[in-house]
Parts: structure tokens; sequence; C-alpha cells
């Protein structure tokens, strides 16, 4: 009686005290009406109001699964909305219409706080009131504390709290809690998906295929600009680094715009790599660079390192094996006005290292003198594979080592499954050079990709005994002829 607001006068009342300890509970609103008008201090209201009044049979507890939707809906596999309405109790303030917002303010912390939902609705029976409802987790006893009844008080409003019925439907609830209520449960619910411009890429699990398409379609209804949702159907190519992908709801338009670190890119999510969880690993290569660095990028996809560095005015070499790839990496130099900046080559990764990579190295190392300030960048991102490649600097430059200025940086990434992965990912790299990194290395932890496997970067200054070869007199008379016969031939195509 206490927690329903009367005055505790009433309990010193022995007439009550007496009637009441003999009598059914039901019954004890019976005899509240008969002392209401002898206690002082004691006001009872016993009449229903329709509106909000729930049935007798209705229990005096707020329904504290707002949140879930009709328990009907288990099992669909072909989305119907209208299975999702249902109706559930929670409990409302009758308030004059004039201090609403105040009360609003006040009452902050217990009043529904749900997106979508009205926190405030019309009284059919009085124009100048106002419903306000609160949070049913809040007030599962239809009860305020004292704080909130003190509140009340100051602003004259009754503290009877009371029941209303809300309708809730298909859209009031969240992707995860209609996945959460269609899936059978305890299995695992799929609401988190990469986004790459107006596609949702999902990874579905063996158990969620089954409601693929019903989940392609909430993703859809529940993500404003997201108009086609797409699932990964095998693993990814490595030597094109594509997959094979069903669209599961939506228009089946793959081409796509995205925008990373404030540069814009298209693509075809079906034919050329993109991944939206590496833009901050992208943003931090990038930043290691300055302006009149050399960048050479082994596996450059459509450009998220090539494209940014050449905007910071680096010179850039691209490469990238995917013919769709290298097509849509010209695409985008034009797009953000960088395609001058940028050589783009379309070779296996070995071959740009030995060629391309090589010959540049040949010209410019000699050149460096110790204070120079511009430096070479190696980037390799192809975790699968890319160390493999790292044998092909050893010994890549046949000359007698100018020193340690300018020796070119590699960033090269990884996968590991290993329980330390970075002496993993450095041990692999130690026998794809041939020689050891202690001291001359650091690697750098990118992301989860799956339960016990990492992404890692691992970061190293090529060693000189790794990158030159000392040629016998004979070979270095026949590399000092190969150089300027490859200088005076670039100098011609320069001009030509």
């Amino acid at each position: 009686l206490w927690r329903l607001g009367y005055s505790a006068r009433l309990l010193k009342t022995n007439n009550f005290r007496t009637a009441a300890a003999n009598t059914s509970f039901p019954a004890v609103w019976t005899l509240l009406a008969r002392y209401s008008g002898i206690i002082p201090g004691l006001f009872v209201v016993v009449r229903k109001n329709r509106f909000f009044t729930m049935p007798d049979t209705v229990e005096d507890k707020a329904d504290l699964k707002l949140y879930s939707p009709h328990p009907g809906v288990r099992g669909m596999t072909q989305l119907n909305r209208e299975a999702f309405k249902r109706t559930v109790v929670v409990p409302v303030l009758k308030v004059k219409t004039e201090i609403v917002n105040t009360l609003l303010k006040s009452l902050k912390h217990v009043v529904l706080q749900r997106p979508g939902l009205k926190r405030v609705i019309e009284d059919p029976e009085d124009e100048n009131s106002r419903f306000l409802i609160l949070d049913p987790h809040k007030i599962p006893e239809f009860s305020l504390g004292e704080s909130e009844q003190e509140v009340l008080n100051q602003l004259n409003v009754h503290p009877e709290v009371c029941k209303y019925n809300l309708e809730l439907t298909y859209e009031n609830f969240k992707s995860e809690e209609i996945l959460r209520a269609v899936l059978p449960e305890g299995q695992d619910v799929t609401s988190g998906f990469s986004r790459v411009g107006h596609i949702a890429h999902l990874n579905l699990r063996d158990h969620q295929l089954p409601y693929r398409h019903l989940i392609g379609q909430v993703i859809i209804d529940k993500n404003p600009g997201i108009t086609c949702v797409v699932n990964k159907t095998n693993i990814i190519d490595s030597t094109y680094r594509n997959f094979q992908m069903e669209v599961l709801a939506g228009e089946s338009n793959l081409v796509t715009k995205v925008k990373e670190n404030n540069i814009a890119y298209e693509l075809d999510f079906s034919k050329v790599y993109w991944n939206p969880r590496l833009s901050t690993e992208h943003s931090r290569i990038v930043e290691l660079l300055k302006p009149g660095d050399v960048l050479f990028d082994v596996f450059a996809g459509i450009g998220p390192f090539a494209i940014p560095a050449a905007k910071k005015k680096c010179h850039v070499f691209a490469n990238d094996l995917n013919p769709e790839s290298y097509n849509w990496l010209l695409h985008n130099c034009k797009l953000n006005k960088v395609d001058g900046k940028i050589k783009a080559f379309n070779m296996d990764g070995r071959d740009f290292l030995l060629g391309p990579v090589r010959e540049e190295l040949s010209k410019k190392l000699p050149l460096q003198k110790q204070e120079q300030k511009n430096s070479f960048h190696i980037v390799m991102n192809l975790p699968a594979l890319a160390i493999e490649f790292l044998d092909a600097f050893r010994h890549l430059l046949v000359r007698e080592p100018c020193g340690t200025a300018g020796l070119p940086t590699v960033h090269c990434y990884g996968f590991s499954k290993h329980e330390n992965p970075a002496k993993d990912i450095q041990e692999r790299a130690e026998a794809s050079l041939g020689t050891s990194l202690d001291g001359r290395c650091s690697t750098y932890l990118v992301r989860n990709v799956a339960p016990n496997k990492e992404m890692l970067c691992i970061s190293f200054q090529i060693p000189v005994d790794v990158l030159y070869k000392r040629p016998c007199p004979d070979e270095a008379k026949q590399a000092s002829k190969r150089l300027c016969t490859s200088n005076e031939f670039s100098e011609e195509k320069f001009l030509s």
C-alpha cells in the first residue's frame, strides 16, 4: 500500500487493520473505499479508465519483454512484417499538456527512450491532457520511487501510474531483435555487416543460410541507403582477391561508390577487392609518407594506398595483377585527378618487384645521400601470400652498396593463427629474406579477422646484405653499362 502512494496514517487505523487482516486482497479495495471518507489524507481511485486500464486478468506488472517481437515469428524464412505485431502493457502518467516538456526533463531517467516510439501520446478523453509513457524496465511494478513522486508533487501531478496497451509493429523493432526472434534459440544472430556504398556484405554461417533472404531484407529495411545485400559464398581467390557472392535482397547492381579518408573510389564489388575495415590501416601507412617520398604499391587494388599518397605529392608506382582492379585503379586516378602522378602496372607482383621496382631503385639509390630527406616505401598488402614474395628482395640490386642511406622500408602484411602472431610473422619473413630481423623490424596488429586469426603488418628496412649483391669486376662493368643504357632509354621515352 505504501508503494501505491497512499498515506501511512492508514496503517494506524485499528478498525481498518483488523478488517484487512481477515479479508482477501481483492476486498481490500472495497475497504479502502469505505474508509476513504473517514481517514484523513486517504484518497482512493476505484473507477477503471476505459482507455488505458487493462482487464482484470492482466498481472500488475509491466511487460519486460517490451522489445521482443511476437513469439509466433520463430522459424520464419519469408519475411511477413504483419506477423511481428504485438501489444504490450506499459506504465503511463496522465499530465496536463502545458507541463509535458518540464516533466520530460525532470523524469528523463524513467521515461521511455526508444527510437521510433512516442513518449507522449494524446488522451482521447481529455484534449488538455497527455499520457507520458514510462520505461517498463524502470517501473516494473507500476509504482514510482520517492524521488519521482517528489517531482510530481512539486508540479501538482497526481502520482497514479496507470496501464496502457501499446501496439508494437515491425517498424518498432531493431534488426537484431527481429533476427533473434526469428532464428532458432541459442544460435548466433547476424546483424553486423560491411558496408560498401549501397551494398551490405555479409558472411553468413551455415545455420543462418535458410534465413538468408529474410536477413537480407531486414538489413535493407533497417539501414537507410542500403539497397543491395550480398553474402560471400566462398573464400577469397588468392590470385585476384575477389570472391563469389549471392545477392540476398534488393537490386543486383554491384557497381558502387565509396568514400574513405575523404577520397572517393568507384568499383565493381563483384570483381575487385575492397575492405572498408582497412581504412585506418590505409591512413596509418600514408601518414608515414612525406611529400617527395617514393611509394611502390605491389598489390595496389583500386588504389587506397596509392591515391592518397599521390595526393600527398609522393611519387607512386602502383601495380595489380587483376585486370579489373587495374582498370578501376586507372579510373579512380582520373576521378581524383592524380592520373599524372601515378605510374600504374598490370603485372604479377614478383615481376613488378624484379622489373619496375628494381629499375627505379637502381637509378635513385646511388644518388641518395646520408642527409637525403626523401625515402622509399614498399607496401605489400596481400596477407595470404605477401610474405612469400619477400625473397624477391634477395640481391635485387647488383652493385656496391651505397651505404644505409635511403634503404627501402617494406610494409608487408600477413595472417597468423599462431599463439604469438608477431613472432610467427617475423620468423616467416626472416625465412623468406634469409636473414634475421631482430632489432630491425616492428609488427603492428591490424585487426582480428576471425577467431584465432590475426592480420598483422611487419615493417623493416631491407638489410644491406639482403638487397645488394657485390659484383665481380666483369659483372660490375656489365651492370654499369646496363644502367647507362637503361637511363638513356628512359630519357628517350620521357622526351617522346
